[in-house]
């Protein structure tokens, strides 16, 4: 578990597919034309199949606890080291922190997306389904998937 962990998170800061590690998960940054591209995924990927993002909204906790809990984390420790180092007014304060962490969660945001694919990969493991959508499905099915989970009066 820990040297698939370590496989995953390589491939991760190389922005690789979690499974093959072979094929990108987004464009090159050179070939990038528009902001959109920058942070979109591509849908999958074209080698093992297995889709990046799975349903809209997906991506969310990788936005908001990974990128944005790295961005901050770097403001604070910006923060410490120049108000401890430095007496720095805070007119002069507040740029030197809050410009280099928006400039991080910017940059930073197709890692931390690849960093929650890989750790979506680890925890929940999908392949290519056998079916016409080549969609991807669970490795470990349900023993039935014909039966109900559960008994629920329907709503009115």
């Amino acid at each position: 578990m820990v040297s698939k962990a370590g496989a995953y998170l390589v491939r991760a800061t190389r922005l690789l597919c979690p499974v093959c590690g072979k094929t990108p998960i987004f464009p090159r940054a050179l070939t990038v034309r528009r902001l959109w591209d920058w942070f979109t995924p591509f849908d999958g990927c074209p080698r093992c199949g297995y889709a990046f993002e799975r349903e809209p909204g997906y991506f969310l906790m990788a936005i908001w606890a990974i990128n944005c809990g790295s961005g901050s984390l770097l403001g604070l420790i910006t923060c410490l080291v120049l108000a401890l180092n430095f007496e720095l007014p805070l007119y002069m304060l507040l740029p030197a922190v809050l410009l280099p962490a928006a400039a991080f969660n910017v940059l930073f945001v197709r890692h931390s997306k690849a960093y929650f694919i890989a750790l979506d990969h680890l925890l929940d493991p999908h392949e290519r389904g056998g079916g016409d959508d080549r969609g991807n499905q669970a490795l470990d099915p349900d023993p039935d998937p014909t039966q109900p989970c559960e008994t629920a009066t329907p709503v009115r």
